[in-house]
């Protein structure tokens, strides 16, 4: 098992139509058990308190869920997860496990033909809603849907208390400081 593994963590920044969150998405590398199959792909996930929502092929539209974050287990193909249009491709291959925070923009840019991947979500988390950021005037109640989600009590690949959770948690943790330093410089000059 992957228990102890380290992602990657990438970050992405915001569009016109989408913020994009601003925690990191979190890549494991070659953590699922062997051999890839689905119904132990499943088991491993379910362990850690992440939910099947779906086996898909690739999804080559861009699009992004406001209301959970969602974890896409690779079990068979290559190809890259593109974040945005202009965003960062990152590299993906059967094995790995890629977390992506509620909010960020997300599709499958190429891949080989035979492309398959497992879908779950945070236990007790709601049924994904797809966006696809065309309408800038639903921004603020998205942003404020997004806002209101929680960080996983558990780490798909790690279990509870993962570095899912200390990543994110530490990020928020330096956005607050940005803000407070930003507010306390602002009272002392005076505005």
């Amino acid at each position: 098992m992957a228990v102890g593994t380290q992602p990657e963590a990438f970050f992405f920044k915001p569009t016109n139509y989408v913020p994009n969150s601003q925690l990191p998405v979190l890549l494991y590398r070659k953590v699922l058990p062997f051999p890839l199959r689905e119904n132990l792909a499943k088991a491993f996930l379910e362990s850690n308190n992440w939910v099947h929502g779906g086996t898909w092929n690739a999804v080559p539209r861009h699009h992004f869920h406001p209301n959970t974050h969602e974890c896409y287990e690779l079990l068979i193909g290559v190809g890259p997860l593109d974040s945005e249009a202009e965003g960062e491709l990152i590299h993906v291959e059967a094995g790995d496990v890629i977390v992506l925070p509620a909010w960020v923009s997300h599709c499958s840019k190429s891949f080989s033909q035979e492309y398959r991947y497992l879908g779950a979500y945070p236990k007790d988390s709601p049924k994904w809603k797809n966006e696809y950021g065309r309408d800038r005037s639903r921004f603020e109640s998205l942003a404020l849907e997004c806002s209101s989600v929680n960080i996983p009590d558990w780490d798909p690949v790690n279990g509870h208390q993962g570095p899912l959770q200390k990543l994110w948690t530490l990020q928020l943790l330096n956005l607050c400081g940005d803000a407070v330093r930003i507010a306390d410089k602002s009272l002392q000059q005076g505005f």
